[in-house]
């Protein structure tokens, strides 16, 4: 029985949760899972990629998705059945040293979850007509769930789960788009096309979840040298647009102030805008915060030519003793 999830859905499901203890994380996961539309019936044997944030471990933690989130979420779809895998493309590093580095490659060992890296890729076509490098894995799961973490962002201001998308773009790709539609600082429609190509990714990808690891977030700068928020809320969607859009009203960031979420405005994409959202669990208004800071101005999202060069060199050698 095939997955099939409605990706223009706007109904997110938010709860308080404040610890990554057990059981109480997973009596939350439970009960927004419970509201999703995945039949368990279609888990079972079911390919289930789980994309983390995995950025880097270098400077701690805090930068990746929670490791106690994720084992979580693995051994909640192992239970009902079904084949675990969990891939990304880090930014520094690969998957494997990013998880050594977090302690989690026992334990997910443990719970026969498949490591897979994004280095084999498709070309596929985004909606808009452009195209982008995916990553095969991405590619051919029954289901995508798309974990990221609640953080400020010196380039975007505020990522979650739309950017976490950006990691299933294979490799040196990353590191190339950042150079060819990045623009300059007084580049502001090449900048736009940055990120109005990068809101695309979740359309041209498998039936999806966004799990939006909300309990402790990164505010102040980001997305590797923030500092922790005790944002504690958990948020899921099959939409990545609308679970976005709902943690912008909580923590208090306009649309037009964030570049990814004023990309998704343009497009008119479903869950955009906040009145399309619904809220089968709680609301915005019951978790908004005021103190969450996000940095007021964004650097550029082209890379200097020297850490281009550097980055990509880098990347090539690591790609030699990768394992697939």
């Amino acid at each position: 029985m095939p997955v099939t999830m409605p990706k223009n859905s706007c109904a997110v499901a938010l709860l308080a949760c404040s610890s990554y203890e057990q059981p109480k994380l997973s009596q939350s996961l439970d009960k927004v899972l419970g509201l999703s539309p995945i039949s368990p019936l279609s888990l079972c044997s079911a390919q289930v990629l789980l994309k983390p944030n995995l950025i880097s471990a270098k400077t701690g933690p805090l930068a990746c998705t929670e490791g106690a989130f994720i084992l979580a979420v693995a051994k909640r779809f192992i239970d009902q059945g079904a084949k675990v895998s969990l891939g990304d493309s880090p930014a520094f590093g690969t998957t494997t040293s990013v998880l050594n580095n977090l302690n989690l490659l026992e334990e997910l060992a443990h719970l026969g979850v498949q490591i897979r890296s994004f280095t084999q890729g498709v070309s596929v076509n985004l909606p808009n007509g452009n195209r982008a490098t995916l990553a095969r894995a991405a590619l051919e799961c029954d289901l995508l769930v798309n974990m990221p973490r609640v953080k400020a962002h010196a380039q975007a201001r505020l990522t979650m789960a739309v950017k976490n998308y950006f990691g299933c773009l294979i490799g040196l790709r990353k590191a190339w788009w950042h150079m060819a539609y990045g623009g300059g600082k007084k580049m502001s429609h090449k900048k736009k096309d940055f990120f109005d190509r990068l809101v695309q990714f979740p359309a041209a990808l498998p039936p999806a979840i966004s799990l939006v690891d909300g309990i402790t977030a990164m505010h102040i700068s980001g997305p590797l040298d923030g500092r922790p928020y005790p944002l504690s809320v958990l948020g899921a969607a099959t939409n990545a647009v609308a679970v976005d859009r709902a943690f912008h009203a909580i923590l208090g960031v306009a649309p037009q102030n964030s570049p990814l979420m004023a990309a998704c405005q343009r497009a008119k994409l479903a869950g955009a805008k906040f009145s399309q959202l619904s809220f089968p669990l709680s609301c915005p208004a019951d978790l908004e915060v005021n103190d969450f800071q996000v940095p007021g101005e964004l650097n550029p999202v082209r890379f200097n030519l020297f850490r281009f060069f550097k980055s990509s060199i880098r990347r090539f050698f690591l790609s030699l003793n990768r394992p697939m």
